[in-house]
């Protein structure tokens, strides 16, 4: 009789687990929740990311309609993703590098991949604001505790580097200040769009919370730490917001109040004006003294992958070339920012045009340019997978951000689950207008 008693509950477990990975309502909900976890993770570890997304696949496969997931993969937003990644992998064959960096040149783009998942379940799923919410919370979290760390150092997770090559690391508890950057003036940014929204609607103390964490976002980036990246790009990513959703007055209003909060902010930040001194500080110590700084290094960069390219314009050198050229280049009149070895020019066209030529740089634009093209309208989703797309461009004038980790799952991330959200979102709206015309 005890023997009965305890399976029962086993039984009884078991049951409900098989009932789950049958019903297809489970198995869309499981998966949400895993896309909302790696939003929740994305601020704060890259393995735990990794992990999620595997998972996230494994808990795909068995939900997939074959036919409607073939046909959403012939999708330009889908398609293009995939030829990169397909790209990089034929690429492989006409390098001269090792076959380990062949193989760990991929690795970066095999993320791409992740984004025709995305699309495809993100249109079929009404949950794709829980990822948006998730990555938001994530993100204030993250903002508190830098605020912390800010105060007792001794708390960050990361070494506190104040010389060299390196920026200042007070004030960051995981990760880089430029990836924090990154996520914080996405998600200042974003919160303009539901700021208005309730603003016009009457929702005043919602609009007021939201506008409250823009603030605490900007401020951070402010008084705490901010890349140099973030400065530059975040002014077009408002720019596009004023052009896209406000009038003309409004925006002339908005520009001369901005303008007298930044002249504030930058006179009352030590930090902000050590950040923006840094332009100009970095390249004459470059030009005039000839030693490296972060600047100089780059137009090093720059320069040497234009010379690559112009060597092989057409398919590029080959997938995981990139570090082998600047090895056989590390020799010149400026020793110390010439002579630098990398693997990643630091511009994602250059990137790209090294290994793959011109075919790579048109599979690149071609996929930024439809993904543009998704978000046109109104809506959360639209303004959301937008903004992603303008901040990965301009950021990847910098940075090879596409590539790299953390800037690249924000963009799979981001347009994957906005652009599933516009396209279900789209389809409803021609539903509705077939009944009616009917």
């Amino acid at each position: 009789m005890s023997e009965t008693v305890h399976k029962e509950p086993a039984i009884s477990g078991l049951s409900l687990v098989l009932s789950a990975w049958h019903n297809p309502a489970a198995r869309i909900l499981n998966i949400d929740l895993l896309t909302v976890l790696i939003a929740i993770l994305l601020p704060w570890s890259t393995s735990g990311v990794a992990i999620a997304a595997v998972l996230w696949v494994f808990a795909l496969i068995p939900s997939l309609e074959l036919r409607p997931f073939l046909r959403s993969l012939a999708r330009p937003i889908s398609a293009l993703p995939i030829a990169i990644f397909a790209l990089a992998l034929v690429g492989t064959l006409w390098s001269d590098a090792a076959w380990s960096a062949r193989l760990y040149a991929i690795s970066p783009t095999a993320k791409l991949l992740m984004l025709p998942l995305l699309l495809y379940h993100s249109e079929r799923t009404d949950r794709g604001v829980w990822v948006f919410i998730a990555f938001l919370a994530s993100s204030v979290l993250l903002m508190a505790v830098s605020w912390v760390v800010f105060f007792n150092p001794d708390l960050s997770l990361k070494p506190q580097i104040s010389s060299g090559l390196y920026a200042p690391t007070k004030g960051i508890f995981v990760k880089n200040y430029i990836d924090q950057s990154q996520e914080f003036a996405l998600s200042a940014v974003a919160l303009a769009y539901p700021i208005m929204i309730y603003l016009r609607s009457g929702r005043i103390p919602q609009a007021a919370l939201l506008g409250a964490i823009a603030l605490g976002f900007i401020a951070n980036m402010a008084f705490v730490i901010v890349s140099r990246t973030a400065l530059v790009t975040m002014p077009i990513m408002l720019a596009a917001f004023a052009l896209l959703h406000l009038r003309w007055r409004t925006n002339v209003i908005i520009f001369c109040a901005a303008t007298v909060l930044a002249a504030l902010a930058w006179a009352a930040s030590p930090q902000l004006q050590w950040t923006t001194t840094t332009f100009v500080r970095d390249y004459q110590i470059y030009k005039e003294l000839d030693q490296p700084t972060s600047i100089g290094m780059r137009l090093e960069f720059w320069q040497k992958s234009l010379r690559f390219f112009a060597e092989a314009p057409i398919i590029g050198h080959g997938t995981g070339s990139t570090r082998g050229l600047f090895e056989q280049a590390a020799t010149g009149p400026k020793v110390l920012a010439g002579g630098q070895v990398v693997s990643n020019p630091h511009n994602q066209t250059l990137n790209v045009a090294i290994q793959w030529g011109v075919i790579g740089v048109i599979l690149l634009y071609a996929m930024w340019f439809v993904h543009l093209r998704l978000f046109r309208g109104e809506g959360l989703a639209n303004w959301i997978g937008l903004l992603v797309v303008v901040q990965n461009i301009f950021t990847s004038l910098f940075n090879s951000h596409l590539f790299d980790f953390h800037e690249g799952w924000m963009y799979v991330l981001g347009v994957g689950v906005a652009g599933g959200m516009t396209l279900r979102a789209r389809r409803k709206d021609a539903a509705s207008r077939e009944i009616a015309a009917r």
